[in-house]
């Protein structure tokens, strides 16, 4: 099931729209103002978003960027719906990395057609990844190195899932924190280290020599899906 996160002010409206969209079959969750909505499709990970711009307290562009800057949102397809009109307000929207553009008044199944079209593009996403004998089943929460299960807590889960999803890709560690323990914490960059370091513990075979969680100096931690022929390679 797919699912949408609606962020609208106006109450009929969002009651309109998540009584079809549930009626359609999508799953939607949501919130009438923009404070906390970058957070909200951290902590729900919707397959599509809605935002409507004139927001009475936040500027549904400015959300927009946000989600657009952020490693784990910045994928997810966004559709303003909003009453500004103008061509200049479409193109803005459109070059701020929105995917569509619709103007109110407007056909909720016109809007439903749309929404079909996004996910009719969209594969399949991966629930089982892999790397080398490293293997993490999203559905079951489990993480296997070769016929071993491993024992991570949520949050070790959910650090070693997202770098696994984006292997190759040099994080910060404010990324990090950002991706993993969202927005409203009380952690400090340590604590990405220190998470690595437990990572490190349980899925290397030489955890002071790491060959899946790799440090780049001075940059951050990236993942590393080919640890096997990268060994190979160094021996050779």
């Amino acid at each position: 099931m797919k699912k949408i996160v609606l962020i609208e002010d106006d109450s009929d409206l969002f009651s309109l729209l998540k009584y079809n969209l549930e009626k359609e079959g999508f799953a939607m969750v949501g919130s009438q103002t923009g404070k906390g909505a970058i957070e909200l499709c951290r902590r729900e990970r919707p397959d599509l978003i809605i935002l409507d711009i004139m927001l009475p307290d936040s500027d549904g562009l400015d959300i927009c960027k946000g989600i657009r800057a952020h490693a784990e949102l910045a994928h997810i397809p966004v559709i303003f719906l909003t009453a500004r009109a103008s061509e200049t307000d479409r193109i803005v929207g459109l070059e701020l990395g929105a995917n569509d553009y619709i103007v109110k008044p407007f056909f909720v199944r016109e809007l439903i057609a749309r929404i079909k079209i996004h996910f009719r593009g969209q594969a399949a996403p991966t629930k089982v990844l892999k790397a080398g004998t490293l293997e993490l089943d999203k559905n079951s929460c489990r993480v296997r190195l070769g016929t071993e299960d491993l024992s991570l807590t949520a949050t070790e889960f959910r650090l070693l899932e997202f770098l696994m999803s984006r292997p190759g890709v040099v994080f910060s560690r404010e990324q990090l924190l950002d991706a993993v323990w969202g927005h409203d914490r009380a952690v400090t960059d340590r604590t990405v280290d220190v998470y690595i370091l437990r990572l490190r513990q349980k899925i290397e075979a030489m955890p002071d020599s790491p060959s899946f969680i790799r440090s780049v100096r001075g940059f951050g931690y990236s993942f590393n899906s080919e640890p096997l022929a990268a060994q190979a390679m160094s021996n050779a």
